[in-house]
């Protein structure tokens, strides 16, 4: 049987997407999936489809924590986010590419979600992306030399892109197929799909795609101090 490829978008800002990443490996052995992890620019995508991140509002911020804590509670894990957030992802996701990390790729994706999220490491940092790097099996001073390059950077840039083409807003977002699930609350649905047993109506959701709005909200711009 041919493998099926799960393609895998993230970025290291967002704890769900962490969460899910821990599960990714197992489910795609157990359905002999071929994984592809996509590091994007969350806040490029935020842009893109005019959306606030969740750690832009104050009450989502600490809701989402809250929720954090006890799904690493309930999972037997030790959640320590990093030292700030939101922080610059942009050195880790470059590194994060697969021309950059090469057959490594899943090995440092794992290591630096886990030092960000699990060890508190601040991952925006050089050095301790550096010593990320080095336990993870590669030459540091190769690769974050080449992080810092004109191509990588393009490359980055391509692959968000391209994730807004496939109609990615959000991570972690997974796609199979022409099947796409966002949210690490998806992975029951996800299992559900790969066993045939996907109990989605998409007529259904066709003609809900189709209704006319009511109404529609007007957007209010913040007033800043008088």
């Amino acid at each position: 049987m041919t493998a099926r490829t799960l393609h895998f978008y993230f970025d290291y800002l967002s704890p769900y997407a962490y969460f899910s990443w821990r599960a990714l490996q197992p489910l795609c052995q157990r359905y002999n999936l071929t994984l592809e992890p996509h590091p994007v620019v969350f806040g490029k995508l935020l842009d893109h489809w005019g959306q606030l991140g969740p750690a832009e509002v104050v009450p989502k911020k600490a809701a989402l924590y809250r929720y954090c804590y006890r799904y690493a509670a309930v999972h037997g894990f030790e959640f320590n986010p990093p030292h700030c957030h939101p922080f610059n992802p942009l050195p880790a996701l470059r590194l994060s590419l697969a021309a950059v990390s090469g057959e490594k790729q899943t090995t440092l994706i794992s290591a630096i979600f886990d030092a960000g999220w699990s060890q508190g490491a601040d991952l925006s940092c050089t050095e301790t992306l550096r010593g990320i790097v080095s336990a993870a099996g590669l030459e540091a001073d190769v690769v974050l030399e080449k992080i810092t390059q004109t191509d990588t950077k393009a490359l980055l840039h391509k692959e968000t892109e391209q994730a807004i083409a496939q109609g990615v807003f959000g991570v972690p977002t997974f796609i199979i197929e022409d099947a796409l699930f966002w949210g690490n609350d998806q992975l029951e649905h996800i299992e559900l799909f790969l066993q045939g047993k996907d109990p989605l109506d998409a007529e259904k959701v066709a003609q809900m795609l189709a209704r006319e709005r009511g109404i529609d909200r007007k957007v209010m711009q913040k007033k800043g101090p008088a």
